[in-house]
C-alpha cells in the first residue's frame, strides 16, 4: 500500500499485490491468482470511498503518469479526483 495523495478534501491509496502472503515459504507451491493492483480514492468531505480496479485502474494510472509529466496543480487534481465521487458509494468505516 502506498500513499499517493492526501489533502483536506481526498487521499489515493495504490493498493499494490503482495508478493507471497505473510509466513508462506516462496519454494513451497501455491495455487496460482489473480496478481492486480488498484486505487482506492476517499473523498473526506462525504466520508465514502470508491476503489479502481481492473480497467478503471489502469485509465487511472494513465492519469498519474501524465500528471507526473506535466505537474499539475493542487485545483486540477482535487477536479479530476472529484470525478470519481459519483462512482464512490461505500462509506468510510474505521476499524
Amino acid at each position: 500500500m502506498q500513499m499517493l495523495y492526501d489533502s483536506d478534501s481526498f487521499v489515493v491509496v495504490h493498493m499494490l499485490p503482495d508478493a507471497a502472503p505473510d509466513g508462506v515459504n516462496e519454494s513451497t507451491p501455491q495455487p496460482p491468482q489473480l496478481v492486480r493492483h488498484g486505487f482506492e480514492i476517499v473523498d473526506k468531505r462525504s466520508g465514502k470511498e470508491v476503489y479502481l480496479d481492473g480497467s478503471w485502474a489502469e485509465l487511472f494510472q494513465q492519469q498519474i503518469l501524465a500528471w507526473q509529466r506535466n505537474t499539475p496543480t493542487q485545483e486540477e487534481v482535487e477536479d479530476t479526483l472529484d470525478g470519481y465521487v459519483g462512482l464512490a458509494q461505500n462509506p468510510v468505516i474505521v476499524h
